[in-house]
C-alpha cells in the first residue's frame, strides 16, 4: 500500500474515495455480517438482525455469519415476531446456543430486554438518539448500555457483549451496528432506517484491520485501543469528510483484509 497520510490531506483522501469506493458495492454483502440484516425487509427485523449480527461479530467472518444465520433459523426467519409473542417453550431451543463466548444465558437476556423495549416502542434508534448539536454518537452508546441493562437481575457475564465508552472501549460493533442502521447513501450496503442521528455524529468502528491500516495512514497515534483512539481516528476522517466520515470505514476495513485474505468484505468485524 503506498504510503499516504494525514498531513497530505488531498493525496489521502484522493486515495481513501477510491478505496471506499471499491469496497462500499453490493456484491460484497453476501461475505459480510451485514448479510443477516439484508436478509429482512421489515424495520424491526434489520434492527434485531442487525443487532445480533454485530454482537456476534468476533472472529471469522464465515463463522460470524453462520452462527448468525442460526440464530435467524431458530427465531424462525422472523425474529420481530420471535421476540414479541415466543412462549416459554420456544425458548428452550434456544439453550444450545454458543457463538464463542456469547451463551444462551446471554441470547436469553437479550430476548428478554428487547422484548421489553419493542412491547413500548416501534425501533430502536431512541436508545441511541443524541442531540443534533453533540458531536457523536458517544451520550448515545451509553444511553443504550444503561437502558440495556436495566431489568432486574441482568447476568453479570453479558456486560462483557456490550460495550460502552464509559468503560473507555472503542465500542467497535455498536459502532458497525450504528453505521448500517444510519448511514445512507445509493450503494446498497448500509441501511439508512434512522434518520435521527446524523451520519457526521457516527464513530469509525475500530477494529484490528482498521487500527492497522490507520496506524501506516498516520491516521491514529494514541497507543491504546480504546474509545479516545475511535474518536481520534474519526476526527481525522472528518477532516476528508465532514459530514459522512465514517464512509471510510468501507477502505480502511477493506485495505486491512487484503493483507490476510482477497477484498471482499464491505465492512464486517
Amino acid at each position: 500500500m503506498t504510503r499516504r497520510t494525514v498531513t497530505d490531506p488531498v493525496g489521502l483522501k484522493a486515495f481513501l474515495d477510491e478505496m471506499a469506493d471499491r469496497f462500499n458495492r453490493p456484491e460484497f454483502i453476501v461475505h459480510d455480517p451485514i448479510s443477516i440484516p439484508h436478509r429482512f425487509t421489515k424495520r424491526q427485523d434489520i434492527e434485531i438482525a442487525g443487532l445480533f449480527a454485530a454482537t456476534l461479530a468476533w472472529g471469522q467472518r464465515v463463522t460470524i455469519i453462520r452462527s448468525s444465520e442460526r440464530l435467524m433459523t431458530l427465531m424462525g426467519e422472523s425474529p420481530h415476531e420471535f421476540i414479541l409473542n415466543h412462549r416459554p417453550s420456544d425458548l428452550k431451543k434456544l439453550e444450545s446456543f454458543v457463538h464463542r463466548t456469547f451463551n444462551s444465558t446471554d441470547l436469553l437476556y437479550f430476548i428478554s430486554f428487547l422484548q421489553s423495549h419493542y412491547r413500548d416502542h416501534a425501533s430502536l434508534e431512541e436508545l441511541f438518539q443524541v442531540a443534533p448539536d453533540e458531536p457523536t454518537v458517544e451520550n448515545g452508546l451509553i444511553r443504550f448500555h444503561n437502558r440495556f441493562f436495566s431489568l432486574p437481575d441482568f447476568p453479570g457475564r453479558t456486560r462483557k457483549h456490550v460495550a460502552t465508552p464509559a468503560r473507555k472501549s472503542a465500542c467497535k460493533r455498536l459502532n458497525m451496528f450504528l453505521r448500517w442502521m444510519v448511514r445512507s447513501d445509493n450503494r446498497g450496503v448500509d441501511f439508512g432506517l434512522w434518520k435521527k442521528i446524523k451520519p457526521a455524529q457516527l464513530v469509525c468502528p475500530c477494529d484490528i484491520h482498521v487500527e492497522r491500516v490507520s496506524r501506516r495512514l498516520k491516521l491514529i497515534r494514541r497507543k491504546a485501543l480504546d474509545w479516545q483512539t475511535a474518536l481520534e481516528l474519526t476526527d481525522n476522517l472528518r477532516r476528508l469528510d465532514p459530514v459522512d466520515p465514517v464512509r471510510y470505514d468501507f477502505a480502511l476495513f477493506g485495505l486491512g483484509v487484503m493483507d490476510a485474505e482477497p477484498p471482499r468484505a464491505a465492512g464486517g468485524r
